[in-house]
């Protein structure tokens, strides 16, 4: 490969294999190429290993192949290499899937130093769509819903924007934006403030959150980056992305300002911080 090549690996176990908008199969290659795309690279090959029990149906992970299938083909990755292996039925609940993931580097989007004060803090979609997906899909509440997960693939809106401008990208995955944020935080010795009329939730997705209690803040995501970009190119980033069909609620959601952590102004004119989440709100989400 020419270039500087990144690599990333990543297992999932997500539960239930299939829900609404999508499955285990394109989870996992969206999942392993957004974290090459968040990292400033452009997917090129994955390796794929399968774990399953004995007695699984072969019809269902045809089903689960297939769009492992479409998966890469949309977003131009090769499956290069891979693995298999059955276990007995007891031993597994489903199917468990590892990917690899190499891909060439256009820009470095991994380095705290990058940041600077006055930055644009952009959420590439609406937050929380995929915890509360797989939390509906599981029927443990009994709750009747169609909320859709936002898994898909990140390198289209990078390869989109053209990189220029984006100073630091992170998916935000498990611990939702909430974790993210705080990470970097702590890690570029800075902090965000961000404004909560500008984030973008959908309206049954709030609504479940407020019902069960959970900050979506804190809800896992599939489909939604975390960007820093430079204030000058902010607008400029966004008009791209809402060009884009996994940009389209994209928005200005706040900027890096000089106190450390995460803060909050409120739709009722206060201001509050956002934690990071203490554990796991829901195992088994990717």
């Amino acid at each position: 490969i020419d270039g500087e090549t990144a690599y990333t690996t990543d297992s999932f176990v997500v539960q239930p294999e299939f829900f609404p908008g999508g499955n285990i199969g394109d989870l996992a290659v969206y999942g392993t190429c957004n974290d090459l795309a968040v990292s400033g690279a452009k997917p090129l090959y994955l390796s794929l290993s399968l774990v399953i029990p004995e007695g699984y149906q072969i019809d269902t992970l045809g089903v689960i192949i297939s769009s492992i299938g479409k998966a890469s083909k949309d977003i131009g990755v090769q499956v290069v290499c891979g693995d298999t292996k059955v276990v007995e039925r007891e031993s597994l609940k489903g199917i468990i899937i590892n990917t690899s993931g190499i891909g060439r580097v256009v820009k470095k989007l991994n380095d705290y130093k990058k940041i600077k004060i006055g930055d644009a803090v952009i959420f590439t979609s609406d937050i929380a769509r995929h915890g509360m997906a797989i939390l509906l899909a599981r029927g443990d509440l009994k709750f009747n819903g169609n909320i859709q997960s936002d898994s898909c693939h990140l390198y289209n809106i990078f390869d989109k924007i053209g990189y220029k401008g984006i100073e630091f990208a992170r998916d935000a995955t498990r611990g939702g934006v909430a974790a993210v944020l705080n990470e970097v935080a702590a890690k570029c010795h800075l902090g965000f403030l961000l404004k909560e009329k500008n984030i973008v939730i959908k309206k049954d997705v709030k609504y479940l959150c407020e019902m069960l209690g959970f900050d979506p803040f804190s809800v896992a995501n599939e489909g939604v980056a975390v960007m820093i970009v430079s204030k000058e190119h902010a607008e400029g980033i966004l008009h791209l992305l809402k060009q884009c069909d996994e940009g389209e609620n994209a928005s200005i959601v706040g900027e890096v300002v000089e106190k450390k952590g995460v803060a909050l102004n409120t739709l009722y004119g206060g201001t509050r911080n956002v934690d990071i989440p203490a554990g796991i709100l829901l195992p088994r989400i990717c």
